[in-house]
């Protein structure tokens, strides 16, 4: 038996046998109370009348959730889809979400990182260090948030300053040659002012080898480092935060294996070390051309609160955001151009520069009826630097490799062809709103909230790309991925004949909510809600873009939301228990599909129609005894195509009614645990414990057989011990126990695959070290 099975065993060997020694100990806990500002106030989770997932910092630490590709493990009603760049990843929830290339769109599920807004997803695909909490609110968020949440919100809030002395050091290495460094200091500076420094470091080889010129190199890995710094000033009546940090990430991920036949020609040439029909277990490449990514990002952040009298508070957050992506890309999957099946590689930069301010004034929030009132402005200027080289041939006068593949002859002119094209984007965003929500508390158990937010948008886009010629002679050539067409059109198309073109369109939006509370006790909360959920107009702007189809704004996507929940505690808050049931219909739903340039797979944004979601979640947690926390959720949605609208300037293909949505499991549950015991006045036990299974879902929205993702089960496990003070804590950790392989995203129907790194099994050791 391999030694990290035997590990895993006895791990939960001793797992079960502690839990089940722990029943008969007297009964002492409490369900943990956690305070969320998902109303833009402190409220504890419980009072809230929102769908909502509060995980503590601590939590994130113990679940080995080092990042929002990781969210799923502790919040189901969640899916990541990790994209060849975190520029185009993207957060999936209720089985809804924007997967797109466009620099002219943006998410469905809205990020905000301590206040601000970010304009893409992946700016907050950073490491969670230092983390005080994350909030997930299910469902749109059209009143306080509004900026693109019409299906759902992710709140980061950063742990700041303390009025004692504090040091933290962490270490944690994992098989695979990963590692990972953090350290944070925080304390007092002056009187009512407090700092926080944190920084962090991380390197991963990668879980896929490429074989390409007998190298052998890991990919599918990372090396990150990041610092932050903040400042707190607290007089009681006024609190200011400050904060500024810079981040950097090179990542060589994530590259598509090959878990399907290429062809006898094909699959030769590749000649992959376990061959290419395995499937999901594939961990090989043969690439000549390395994906990989470059982030860059530094931000400043400001917030405040300010009493102006015993009854009313201003608040006010002001953020600025730069990011740099470049993307290394490669297009073929195959270690070299051969007669048939050409090559193709891309390399991108996005820059991304961000400003946004927030005003709000709110009453007392005890007071019978108080509200709050505020306005928000924002704008994103973005660019896209693109361009794509590829080799193709019709015939050769080299030889033919064993297997059948002849290779390009690279120094042949004249039968060998170098297709190339570089685009250039430009995009304005803008966004202003007012909003406004109020409660009224007709008695004690029994309110009314209404919320109003008027929003508009201001979106412009310049697109320049020539037609495709050979890199060699400078005369047209078309090649895979790319064409002959401008980007403002052919005149016989309906375009302007030029290399350019350009967009603009502007929407304005009423979105709202309406909520019902009744309170019958301190330990029980109901609700009903409707809300109004909004998302701005986009462009299909990207590489291939062509007027005038893609220059047709892509409409704004609207999201009405029925929802009834509960909320209860019972057993002197021991055991905790919040449902949810809702139901979500999408007009206008923005969504990618795959379609195919000249033998290139890419994908393009259209207007789908009407979607639909519907389902419900469950959230347990169960305190038996003393230092037991017992949880499960589930989490269960059917998104589907209610109506499908084919668009025939996009060009995207048809979807009939009833398709499931791209990566939307229908179901998703956890089940998990951890224990803490003292042993004697020496030492402190820690266990952990979590199992997340996926249903079955699918990568694009025409839900082919070719792009079916098959359901998986992840089991996870740690145990730890400290000193009795917990300033020194060792624990070993087990990821994915029964070594179950699987994978984030099909597409070809296994030509093209993407393994995370949680598709094998593996072992970690954390080390902790603080001082108080």
């Amino acid at each position: 038996m391999p030694t990290t099975t035997r590990f895993a065993l006895r791990t939960l060997a001793l797992t079960a046998s502690t839990l089940a020694f722990t029943a008969a100990a007297p009964v002492l806990a409490q369900v943990e109370e956690i305070v969320v500002t998902a109303q833009k106030v402190e409220e504890n989770v419980q009072d809230v009348p929102i769908a909502i997932s509060a995980v503590s910092g601590d939590r994130l630490d113990q679940a080995a959730v080092f990042s929002l590709e990781n969210i799923g493990a502790v919040v189901p009603s969640v899916t990541f889809r990790k994209g060849t760049t975190s520029a185009n990843s993207a957060i999936v929830m209720r089985g809804v979400g924007t997967i797109t290339f466009s620099v002219a769109a943006e998410p469905s599920v809205s990020t905000v990182v301590d206040g601000v807004v970010l304009s893409r997803s992946g700016q907050a695909f950073m490491d969670l260090v230092d983390i005080q909490r994350l909030e997930v609110l299910r469902g749109p968020q059209g009143t306080l948030f509004g900026r693109n949440a019409s299906a759902g919100l992710v709140n980061i809030v950063s742990k700041g300053g303390t009025d004692t002395l504090e040091a933290e050091v962490g270490a944690d290495w994992f098989e695979g040659d990963e590692y990972r460094l953090r350290a944070a200091i925080s304390g007092p500076i002056a009187e009512n002012l407090s700092g926080r420094v944190t920084g962090f470091y991380g390197s991963y080889d990668g879980n896929i080898t490429n074989i390409n010129g007998g190298r052998n190199n890991k990919v599918n890995g990372y090396e990150r480092f990041g610092v932050r710094g903040i400042l707190d000033y607290d007089d009681n009546i006024s609190t200011v935060r400050l904060i500024a940090d810079y981040y950097e990430a090179d990542d060589d991920c994530c590259t598509d294996v090959t878990g399907a036949s290429r062809g006898a020609v094909q699959d030769a040439l590749l000649a992959l070390p376990n061959g290419v029909a395995i499937g999901e277990r594939q961990r090989f490449v043969n690439h000549d051309f390395e994906t990989r990514a470059e982030d860059q990002q530094w931000s400043l952040t400001g917030n405040g609160d300010f009493e102006l009298s015993d009854t009313h508070t201003l608040s006010v957050v002001l953020g600025y955001r730069n990011w740099e992506n470049t993307e290394f890309r490669e297009g073929d999957f195959l270690p070299r151009a051969i007669v048939g099946a050409g090559q193709l590689h891309d390399v991108g930069t996005v820059k991304t520069e961000q400003v946004s301010a927030e005003i709000r004034l709110a009453s007392d929030q005890s007071a019978p009826f108080f509200y709050q009132v505020g306005a928000f402005a924002w704008r994103s200027d973005n660019s896209q630097d693109f361009t794509r080289s590829g080799v193709t041939c019709a015939t050769s006068t080299l030889p033919a490799l064993p297997g059948g593949a002849v290779p390009c002859n690279l120094n042949d002119r004249v039968n060998t062809l170098f297709p190339t094209a570089t685009s250039r984007s430009d995009v304005t965003s803008k966004n202003y709103a007012i909003f406004s929500q109020a409660t009224y508390r007709f008695t004690e158990q029994l309110s009314l909230t209404g919320g109003l937010r008027y929003t508009w948008d201001d979106l412009s886009f310049t697109h320049t790309r020539a037609p495709a010629v050979n890199a060699a002679t400078g005369l047209p050539a078309a090649g895979p991925g790319t064409n002959l067409n401008p980007a403002g059109g052919l005149i016989a198309n309906g375009g302007n004949g030029t290399n350019t073109s350009r967009g603009e369109t502007t929407n304005g939006n009423l979105s709202g909510k309406a909520v019902l509370q009744f309170t019958p006790s301190d330990d029980v909360m109901f609700y009903g809600s409707y809300t109004r959920g909004y998302k701005g107009p986009a462009f299909n702007v990207f590489f291939n873009h062509t007027a005038p189809n893609n220059a047709v704004p892509i409409d704004e996507e609207l999201s009405d939301s029925f929802e009834i929940g509960a909320k209860t505690q019972f057993l002197d808050n021991r055991v905790q228990l919040n449902v949810a049931a809702f139901t979500v219909e999408y007009d206008g739903f923005q969504a990618n599909n795959f379609i195919v340039v000249n033998g290139a797979t890419i994908s393009n944004l259209t207007n789908a129609g009407t979607v639909k979601s519907e389902g419900f979640e469950a959230d347990l947690i169960v305190n038996p005894v003393d230092g037991l926390n017992l949880r499960a959720s589930a989490a269960y949605a059917d998104a589907r195509v209610k109506e499908f609208n084919p668009n025939p300037t996009t060009g995207a293909p048809d979807a009939r009614n009833g398709t499931v949505l791209p990566l939307a499991p229908r179901f998703v549950y956890t089940l998990g645990g951890d224990y803490t015991k003292e042993l004697g006045d020496a030492a402190v036990l820690y266990l952990n414990t979590d199992y997340r299974h996926t249903s079955t879902q699918y990568s694009d929205l025409g839900q082919s057989p070719n792009t079916r993702i098959d359901p998986y089960g992840i089991w996870n496990a740690s145990i730890g011990v400290s000193d009795i003070e917990d300033k020194y804590r060792l624990t070993f950790h087990v990821r994915n126990i029964t070594d179950e392989s699987y994978v984030l995203l099909n597409i070809e129907n296994g030509r093209r695959l993407q393994i995370p790194r949680d598709a094998d099994r593996y072992v970690g050791v954390s080390l902790r070290v603080r001082t108080r």
